[in-house]
């Protein structure tokens, strides 16, 4: 089995633990939304996205000599990936909130943790972890983000104006995962390999902490401690 096919089955359990956040399965199959909610969503993106680039490049920085050919494809993401977190502040004050505010603000406890744990798997593991985190991130926006833009614009009347990450890193993503399944088909050492999957298996955990953190709609909250009841 080539090694993205086992990074997809290998990491299964823990994207279903994802996937099973409550404020995840209230917007996606029940539409129950809330503008509180979104905007929570939009800070807590703005405040990894912005790791994003400097990640990449510790990422090609701590690359061992063996592994110099991953540099370019980083360098392509590193250019891609640049004002991202632009594009969520736009997205902020789209929906009528201070953007400004956020920018200066501090990260949920959940990103917080997150994005520290990206940072010291870089520096304190194996660099090629970090390829966990990017199978997590991209692989969620594919499957979620454009479902979930148009869950939650309809019962809120938002402009478009407040979708331009969703939007944007949907479409983008389907084109990111079929380039990074390539990459990930040449790394062939069972270090690296097991070194993907665990970080995968704990940044999966991680993001869903960060939804878990999210205030939920009422109805979504409702139905979760009837659950819990």
């Amino acid at each position: 089995m080539a090694f993205h096919a086992r990074l997809l089955a290998d990491t299964t359990a823990a994207r279903a633990t994802l996937l099973s956040a409550p404020i995840i399965q209230g917007v996606l199959l029940r539409g129950e939304v809330s503008l509180p909610s979104y905007r929570a969503f939009l800070t807590e993106a703005y405040h990894h996205v912005k790791h994003t680039v400097p990640l990449l490049r510790a990422t090609r920085d701590a690359l061992p000599a063996h592994h110099a050919w991953l540099a370019p494809a980083l360098d392509e993401y590193i250019d891609e990936e640049a004002g991202h977190d632009e594009w969520i502040l736009g997205d902020i004050a789209a929906t009528g909130a201070d953007a400004e505010a956020v920018r200066h603000g501090r990260p949920g406890h959940a990103t917080e943790v997150m994005v520290a744990y990206a940072y010291d798997t870089i520096a304190r593991g194996n660099p090629l972890g970090f390829f966990g985190m990017v199978h997590v991130l991209e692989g969620t926006s594919v499957a979620l983000a454009l479902q979930a833009a148009d869950a939650i614009q309809r019962p809120l009347g938002l402009p478009d104006a407040a979708f331009t990450y969703l939007r944007s890193h949907g479409t983008l993503d389907q084109e990111h995962t079929a380039h990074f399944e390539l990459l990930m088909d040449r790394i062939d050492d069972p270090a690296d390999q097991a070194a993907i999957v665990h970080a995968a298996r704990a940044f999966f955990r991680l993001y869903g902490d960060v939804f878990r953190g999210l205030p939920m709609p009422v109805a979504t909250a409702a139905r979760t401690e009837e659950a819990l009841a």
